[in-house]
């Protein structure tokens, strides 16, 4: 805006004048008119007019339209000319693809995630770590048992809040893990005495291992700096890649690497039902298909949300207001209740089971203090909401937006062995026989080749979040032992590595396993 001020020159020296009788001014409260003689000065001087100049828009990165460009505004850790940070930035530029996915997926959590990390004034180099740790799949699963977007382990994440049950997993609630790690990124930045770079560290291998590291090294006589010092391999490439991604984030333009936009503006809030609420219900509440709903909402394992608590959805700022308005038109009713009739050699865990819930949340619907039952007793069972033509629980669905092949939940690779034909491969893995064909680009009546390597898609359980990870053999291992830690059976683990019943397995060999994350959360 322009403002035109309008000065008088004889009015300023009539101001200079009248300075000589600040001690008349003073004695009394009645300002003393300007005489004729100023006044006609006055008004025979032209006045002169300046145009104030419009004051420019200060630049802040909270007023950036872009979150990826507020945080590259206020990245600060040194890029060092160092052989792992130049190989991690050469991978990314290399495969393109993977960040621009990795965009795509951070696109509803990024801007919570810088806001919480600005908050507590430490490097926004930190809203890149589940750049690192997830590549922002908040269904993320790794080897280490460590699981969500900042990748967890069972232990960490019970000290640091995040509860985990049949039900809930915190390690996956995207604002109840953001608020742990950062907790925890804190707390080791105190205990390292303000060193980030051994903080970060001690968040990949933990804390005892880096300190054994420093120590070594002073005793040596040798710098203690993270650079220098004897760490896991995984560790020794954790920093080089995240700084590696921020210097990629930093200098889109330079590197040719535009990240698709993501608005600087909040797109998701939460909201607290109070009530346990069928996710398929909730979605219906909000108007969200349930893979929306339950991408935003990744810690729920199973249909509902805890009967015990957490209640609480993430969901975009748009269907706030209607879920509100449903929920209050429906009485706050959360789930569907069921009467069942109890049969011969029924028991609570069996009806449980058959309903995908729990032998507590039954005893609770019927105020049950024991687990009796008798034939032809009525019991009140809540299930989850079965409308197919709109809220299947089927495991498609549930991934439709975390990925764009429908075709299964994992796939595996075949070795064509004599005899084999397409018919028969399928009948192996209970798959059809053209669909089998359609996912190696061939025809059903296409020849098969001995030791072809054939794709085999296939589906996990109902509602199931299959993660594919890499076991490496510790001494001790057998093969029961490894399927029993990850929720699998001994004939899946000798099916997906294409081994003998029998097979011997030894330290330091990998097998490839395919994990439905709702299970192992428990």
């Amino acid at each position: 805006m322009k403002f035109r001020y309008v000065l008088v020159g004889s009015m300023f020296l009539a101001g200079c004048q009248l300075t000589g009788l600040e001690d008349v001014a003073t004695t009394t409260n009645t300002p003393k008119e300007p005489n004729s003689a100023i006044k006609q000065s006055i008004a025979e001087t032209p006045a002169i007019v300046v145009e104030a100049k419009p004051e420019a828009p200060v630049i802040t990165p909270q007023n950036q339209d872009d979150v990826w460009e507020r945080i590259s505004m206020q990245l600060e850790m040194p890029v060092p000319d160092n052989k792992r940070v130049n190989y991690y930035r050469n991978w990314y530029l290399k495969h393109p693809q993977h960040l621009k996915t990795v965009a795509k997926r951070a696109e509803p959590f990024l801007f919570l995630i810088t806001e919480k990390v600005e908050a507590r004034g430490i490097p926004l180099e930190i809203a890149l770590l589940p750049v690192v740790e997830s590549s922002f799949d908040q269904f993320a699963y790794s080897h280490g048992r460590a699981a969500g977007l900042w990748q967890f382990v069972p232990d960490t994440g019970r000290r640091f809040g995040l509860e985990q049950n049949w039900w809930y997993d915190g390690r996956r609630d995207v604002v109840a893990s953001t608020d742990a790690a950062l907790d925890l990124l804190e707390y080791l930045h105190k205990k390292f005495d303000g060193d980030w770079l051994h903080a970060l560290a001690a968040y990949n291998t933990g804390e005892g291992r880096v300190f054994r590291a420093i120590r070594k090294n002073k005793a040596a006589g040798k710098p203690t700096d993270f650079w220098s010092l004897d760490l896991p391999k995984e560790t020794s490439g954790y920093i080089p890649k995240l700084i590696a991604v921020a210097d990629v984030v930093k200098n889109q333009d330079k590197y040719g690497l535009p990240l698709q936009a993501i608005a600087n503006k909040p797109v998701l809030d939460t909201v607290e039902p109070k009530v346990q609420m069928d996710l398929a219900l909730a979605a219906n509440y909000a108007g969200l298909s349930l893979s929306e709903l339950q991408s935003l909402n990744p810690a729920y394992n199973h249909w509902a949300t805890s009967p015990d608590g957490p209640t609480h959805l993430l969901l975009p700022n748009e269907n706030v207001s209607r879920f509100k308005q449903k929920l209050a038109e429906n009485d706050n009713q959360g789930i569907k209740v069921t009467r069942y009739k109890v049969k011969s050699g029924d028991s609570l865990g069996l009806i449980a089971q058959r309903n995908n819930t729990t032998v507590k949340v039954i005893q609770r619907a019927n105020n049950m203090k024991s687990t009796t039952i008798r034939a032809g007793q009525h019991l009140m069972i809540p299930v989850a909401l079965k409308d197919e033509s709109q809220y299947s629980l089927s495991a498609p669905q549930r991934l439709a937006t975390l990925t764009s092949k429908k075709r299964g939940d994992y796939k595996v690779t075949y070795n064509v062995k004599k005899g084999d034909s397409f018919w028969t491969i399928a009948r192996k893995h209970d798959v059809s026989h053209s669909a089998l064909a359609r996912w190696n680009g061939m025809a059903p009546k296409d020849p098969l080749r001995i030791g072809q390597e054939l794709v085999v898609w296939k589906k996990g359980a109902e509602g199931a979040r299959i993660r594919t990870i890499v076991y490496q053999i510790r001494e001790g291992d057998s093969l029961s032992s490894i399927a029993a830690r990850y929720k699998v059976s001994v004939s899946e683990l000798v099916e997906w590595n294409a081994l003998k019943k029998n097979a011997y397995i030894k330290p330091g060999q990998k097998l490839k396993l395919y994990i439905d994350v709702t299970k192992v959360s428990a």
